[in-house]
């Protein structure tokens, strides 16, 4: 992140801007900071319409006080797989959180789904992710109904019979094939409307344009997911199976 932290300064020019109602790819370009790094600072402190400069400060040094102490409680952490930075990780977790956040997720839900894309597993239990969060099994069990409800894990059961919770390429084929589904429903939907507004009316020239749209998009997206999992799947020409 160019120049280190936030200061307290370009805190307030966020506020101001976004007082002006400027667009956080702006806010950023004035600060000469990511547009993530802007994103994940308002939506953290309270969102567009309630971000406080100070209070948002005084939350990020609480934030990292508390870091500071869990860090000198358990000295015998063990240091993150193939010499991570253990700072970087946690700043790159928290800016795919407000990705998912961004995109509807509650933070939560947010927050597990990205613990699980960022394990090399792939895959987690439900005490590993509370563990792994620092939040209540509660939570992470409400969490992970919604996420299997919407097709973005699946669970499955190891060689101890315990639940975990998977992400990879299947899931993701999975979900995006369920919303390619949603979409060319809302399709089907509009084109009823058709026939029962009237041929030929303003209303229904209208849903037959939106089911035409939708069902374009709908099945763009569902051939352009087939064709990524048949190339996720085929290996490079000169690959093999063992090292060479």
């Amino acid at each position: 992140m160019p120049g280190g932290r936030l200061t307290q300064q370009e805190r307030q020019q966020i506020a101001l801007g976004l007082a002006d109602s400027l667009a956080y790819a702006e806010i950023a370009r004035r600060l000469d900071r990511p547009t993530s790094t802007i994103t994940r600072e308002v939506l953290r402190n309270g969102g567009p319409t309630a971000y406080r400069a100070d209070l948002a400060h005084r939350a990020t040094e609480r934030r990292a006080h508390r870091r500071r102490k869990a860090a000198a409680r358990d000295p015998h952490t063990p240091p993150q797989a193939y010499g991570r930075d253990a700072e970087a990780v946690r700043e790159y977790e928290e800016t795919f959180t407000t990705v998912f956040m961004q995109s509807g997720l509650p933070k939560m839900t947010a927050r597990v789904l990205a613990g699980l894309y960022t394990t090399d597993a792939g895959s987690l239990t439900a005490s590993e992710l509370a563990g792994r969060l620092q939040v209540s099994p509660a939570s992470v069990s409400k969490a992970v109904t919604f996420l299997e409800s919407q097709g973005l894990i699946r669970r499955e059961r190891d060689e101890r019979r315990r639940e975990r919770y998977v992400v990879d390429d299947d899931v993701m084929y999975q979900s995006t094939m369920a919303g390619a589904r949603s979409t060319a429903h809302l399709g089907e939907v509009a084109r009823q409307g058709v026939g029962i507004l009237g041929p030929g009316t303003p209303a229904a020239a209208r849903l037959e344009n939106i089911a035409r749209f939708v069902d374009f998009i709908s099945e763009s997206i569902a051939r352009a997911a087939d064709q990524a999992r048949e190339i996720l799947h085929t290996k490079p020409e000169g690959s093999s199976d063992s090292a060479t």
